[in-house]
């Protein structure tokens, strides 16, 4: 996947000092996503992965009126009538297969959120490690309001693991709007900013400014320890420590320590 192709998709990409952002660029139809641009962002998250120039992503919608209304109505839906049952599991499984892209990216992912933030939309940004959100954000898992199950491209895996089994539950049976406020409340959006584009920014910076090898595994152990039991995830996070504990970067840090300046971590 290029850069041009992406861009050809409807996407832009910047890469400054191990910061990769990633724009949704089809402000018009609120950054909405096509058959093209689902596989297009599926293949770029599974490259970035490798990239180890990538230290942290950050990942953004242009435009005033959202951060990702979901699936393009005008693009998906009509040929979806079309297909047999083959031809649909080839699609959900596609979509499926961008969520997981993202959430099993090596960097860590930050979404940026503004306005509406609905369908594939919303689970895009569950599927990143941290989300920021405007002031007018809202998030929507629509699926229901489509006759569709609200377990849709691992939604049901993710939200209960953010926000609990009950909240979860109420937010993909009923497909409602939850704004800002309470999405900050509950644990959906880490943080509510005046200022989230910068705001994110920075905290990206701070990202890619740390240990990325650590950090890889950070996101590797909480994966991880979400199917174990306490006791093999004090062992696996022994282990996962240890290896750390043999890289450059360990070494760095003490370094920096006594000499009294920053650490400059393995690039």
């Amino acid at each position: 996947m290029t850069i041009d192709q992406l861009k050809q998709e409807g996407f832009r990409l910047a890469l400054e000092d191990g910061v990769l952002t990633v724009t949704l660029d089809r402000p018009d139809r609120i950054n909405a996503l096509t058959f093209a641009s689902y596989a297009a962002l599926r293949d770029a998250f599974r490259a970035f992965s490798e990239m180890r120039e990538v230290r942290a992503i950050l990942l953004h919608g242009q435009g005033p009126r959202g951060f990702c209304s979901g699936g393009d109505v005008r693009d998906i839906i009509g040929e979806l009538f079309s297909r047999d049952m083959r031809g649909l599991l080839e699609f959900t499984r596609m979509t499926g297969a961008l969520v997981a892209a993202i959430h099993q990216c090596r960097a860590p992912v930050i979404t940026a959120l503004h306005g509406v933030v609905c369908g594939a939309g919303a689970v895009i940004a569950i599927a990143s490690d941290v989300r920021y959100a405007a002031p007018d954000a809202r998030i929507a898992f629509l699926f229901p309001k489509v006759g569709l199950s609200g377990a849709d491209m691992g939604a049901s895996w993710l939200l209960p693991r953010i926000v609990g089994h009950g909240r979860a539950s109420e937010l993909l049976l009923t497909g409602e709007f939850v704004d800002a406020e309470r999405a900050e409340r509950i644990g959906l959006f880490n943080r509510v900013s005046t200022d989230v584009l910068a705001d994110a920014k920075k905290l990206a910076r701070t990202i890619a400014d740390g240990p990325a090898f650590a950090h890889a595994m950070t996101k590797k152990m909480l994966d991880y320890e979400a199917h174990v039991d306490f006791a093999t995830g004090i062992e696996a996070e022994a282990q996962a420590q240890a290896i750390c504990m043999q890289h450059p970067d360990f070494r760095e840090a003490y370094d920096a320590w006594v000499e009294k300046r920053a650490p400059r971590f393995e690039r």
